[in-house]
């Protein structure tokens, strides 16, 4: 599983949408296709399904999806 560091930017404020995380860190190609993927139940978030596309992810949250782990930090 391919780890990737990301790192929330002042201008973002204290999390991220799940869906905007995944295109931030090129995890997909779109935004529908992160929704699609969401919504299939294909991402786990900090070691359950997570099925809200506007999820937000803060410091500390781990998601899982497609051999990536992401990991949220400040």
């Amino acid at each position: 599983m391919k780890e990737i560091n990301f790192t929330l930017s002042c201008g973002e404020g204290d999390y991220i949408q799940l869906i905007q995380l995944l295109k931030a860190t090129n995890c997909v190609e779109s935004g529908s296709v992160a929704q699609m993927a969401v919504s299939e139940g294909l991402v786990k978030r900090n070691g359950e399904t997570e099925l809200r596309k506007r999820a937000k992810c803060v410091a500390g949250d781990i998601i899982e999806f497609d051999g990536n782990r992401i990991v949220v930090k400040v």
